[in-house]
């Protein structure tokens, strides 16, 4: 049985806003018709949900690590990336029940605050069953990370038993970052990940040592590799920005995604757009913030035209799991319109994720998810908006 909502704005964000139009929505969430105000006038449609507010399609997360929630409060704040690894590493290390209820907790956080599909990276199959038993859709990452070329191999089988494990779910071999993938790795990534329908992640220029550390071999991943016990004498430097260094060594093929960009300069822009035409690039203001304190330089993605997308990351690097909230951030600090961060956090996120056939706007045919912000003046998201799911 179909049922009838209606607001004082309909944000479709394929298509422009509606000034107190009408859902047509069955009772699994499918849309089986929209209206203009009009339109549901001369349609004498019945027993209307009325709200206050504006109805939006369920939110993007692109970029999260579940199975880090447990680290939640844990880490400090301002460590700049190579001491937050640091962190990571000598603190993640927990009992499976605690991990596990963190994730369960998260979860059910993204769910009521208006998420509906997520991009997760994982290092390991612990999330299998949280994810099994969620109500959003997951695609999964299985990282793929080490430096030392001779492993490269071993890695790369271990990384696809992991992506077994996961079945029935969605997940692919991903490159964790630049500075932990060798050419051999990325090399063999390409032969299980390289694919025209496939989507992969990698975390890019998320610190200024990264680019250091690929220009000149210098910076605090140096130190990193010490307290890893890592010989890298291997490795020459190439006087090119991070980059400028991995991106011809990834498969074009597949719909990449870059996450926070918090370095990355025009000529890096100019390089990957010329180079990869599948490119997404993935903002985590909050967790800028808090690991590097620094923002990306958003207008200059936004002059260059490229397609944005949203993410969370976790949190061990966030106080919470809310697409709103990264979207509250650029509009405070970097002034971006409330339409244009509506459109990185729906469907720019679906078409990445490759579901945007059911997600990511609001359109006849599609299950997205309904959301419904209120409190939120002249399209300004504020401290006290609120979203609340109806769908």
């Amino acid at each position: 049985m179909s049922c009838y909502l209606s607001a004082s704005w309909i944000y479709p964000v394929s298509s422009p806003p509606l000034k107190n139009g009408v859902i047509e929505i069955s009772a699994d969430g499918l849309i089986t018709g929209i209206f203009t105000a009009e339109e549901a006038k001369d349609a004498e449609l019945q027993n209307v949900q009325l709200y206050e507010g504006i109805l939006i399609p369920g939110l993007i997360n692109t970029h999260c690590h579940l199975e880090l929630s447990h680290l939640e409060g844990k880490i400090p704040v301002h460590t700049g990336l190579p001491g937050f690894v640091q962190k990571v590493i000598s603190q993640r290390a927990s009992e499976e029940e605690e991990i596990i209820s963190s994730m369960q907790q998260a979860d059910a956080a993204m769910y009521n605050n208006g998420i509906v599909a997520v991009g997760d990276i994982s290092n390991t199959v612990i999330s299998r069953e949280v994810k099994l038993n969620s109500k959003l859709y997951y695609h999964t990452f299985v990282e793929a990370m080490g430096f030392n070329p001779e492993k490269a191999k071993d890695i790369i089988e271990k990384a696809g038993l992991v992506k077994k494990s996961f079945e029935p779910l969605k997940a692919t071999i991903v490159p964790h970052a630049p500075y932990s993938v060798s050419a051999e790795l990325f090399a063999e990534i390409n032969t299980v990940s390289g694919l025209k329908d496939e989507v992969i992640s990698i975390h890019n220029q998320e610190t200024a040592d990264e680019n250091a550390f690929f220009e000149t071999k210098t910076g605090h991943f140096l130190k990193l590799y010490e307290f890893l016990g890592l010989d890298i004498s291997f490795f020459k430097a190439m006087d090119k920005t991070s980059i400028q260094t991995y991106l011809p060594l990834l498969s074009a093929q597949p719909n990449t995604l870059l996450v926070h960009n918090t370095f990355t300069s025009a000529s890096d822009l100019e390089f990957a757009s010329s180079s990869h035409k599948n490119i997404f690039w993935c903002l985590c203001p909050n967790a800028n913030l808090y690991i590097e304190d620094r923002l990306p330089d958003v207008q200059l993605l936004r002059d260059a035209g490229v397609k944005i997308t949203l993410g969370t990351d976790s949190l061990a690097s966030n106080h919470q799991l809310s697409i709103l909230s990264e979207m509250q951030v650029l509009q405070d600090n970097k002034a971006v319109p409330f339409t244009d961060l509506l459109q990185w956090a729906s469907l720019n996120g679906a078409e990445f994720l490759g579901i945007a056939a059911a997600y990511g706007s609001l359109e006849v045919g599609k299950k997205p998810g309904i959301n419904l912000i209120t409190l939120m003046d002249d399209e300004k998201i504020n401290s006290l908006t609120v979203i609340e799911r109806l769908f």
